[in-house]
């Protein structure tokens, strides 16, 4: 690896990655991305566990969701940077609870209850009331399917997690919670996007500023839910893809 910088005019220095016998050219692309992504060196510097932290950040700032007292569930948590900034908005004069949910194996986060289940186990819902001592004020999800490099294929898996999630919020949600949950371009599909409206006061598209220009990821934001849940939730989507949580950066 090395770096440079041009002309002297204190620009961030670039770090060019050679490509290495065994490492794919999309590999190496990946690779020299990561090094030179600001929001991945502050997010090592603050010590958060993802560059997606900045996104839940940006989300909150402009919508104001989160906040003390606040009980919160993370969706497909691993490696923990959303559960983290979770943690830290929902302290106060009056403390919040913060559960992460994952299937894969993560590591403790001060301030969080971690629970290593898969969210579509049938006993999810009932564990994470427990362990929030009630209903959930907030359900966030920036969960994402392996990519397959196939646009439709990949925005189909992005909406039935969407989907699945939204089934999981609308048992845990408390009359007036939140849903955050990770979409693709072209939004949230007609019939799921009217189902957010019918169960919800407000509903928002947003694509924070630290998203990368070049991919395909935005979010729905549904605020005020109203309690219950409508005939379209009635049966869990039987299609949810698996590789739910693994694709946060």
């Amino acid at each position: 690896m090395t770096g440079r910088r041009k002309g002297g005019t204190g620009r961030q220095l670039t770090t060019r990655v050679r490509t290495a016998r065994g490492r794919s050219a999309s590999s190496t692309r990946w690779l020299q991305r990561q090094l030179n992504d600001p929001y991945v060196a502050e997010a090592a510097r603050q010590g958060l566990r993802s560059r997606a932290a900045f996104k839940l950040i940006e989300l909150d700032d402009r919508f104001h969701f989160l906040g003390p007292g606040k009980r919160v569930v993370d969706l497909g948590a691993a490696p923990g940077g959303w559960t983290q900034i979770a943690v830290a908005r929902v302290q106060g004069k009056k403390e919040g609870r913060v559960v992460a949910i994952d299937r894969l194996a993560m590591d403790p986060i001060a301030g969080a209850i971690v629970l290593e289940l898969d969210f579509l186990d049938p006993s999810a819902p009932e564990r994470i009331r427990e362990a929030l001592d009630g209903p959930a004020d907030i359900v966030l999800s920036d969960m994402a399917a392996q990519a397959s490099g196939h646009a439709p294929t990949d925005h189909l898996r992005i909406m039935a997690l969407c989907e699945a999630a939204l089934d999981f919020a609308e048992e845990v949600l408390t009359p007036g919670g939140t849903f955050l949950a990770k979409v693709l371009q072209g939004g949230t599909e007609k019939e799921l996007l009217q189902r957010m409206k019918a169960r919800f006061r407000t509903v928002k598209h947003a694509k924070p500023p630290s998203s990368r220009a070049a991919s395909a990821e935005s979010y729905v934001i549904a605020m005020g839910f109203k309690g219950g849940r409508g005939d379209a939730a009635t049966e869990p989507p039987q299609d949810a893809p698996e590789g739910h949580g693994e694709e946060r950066s």
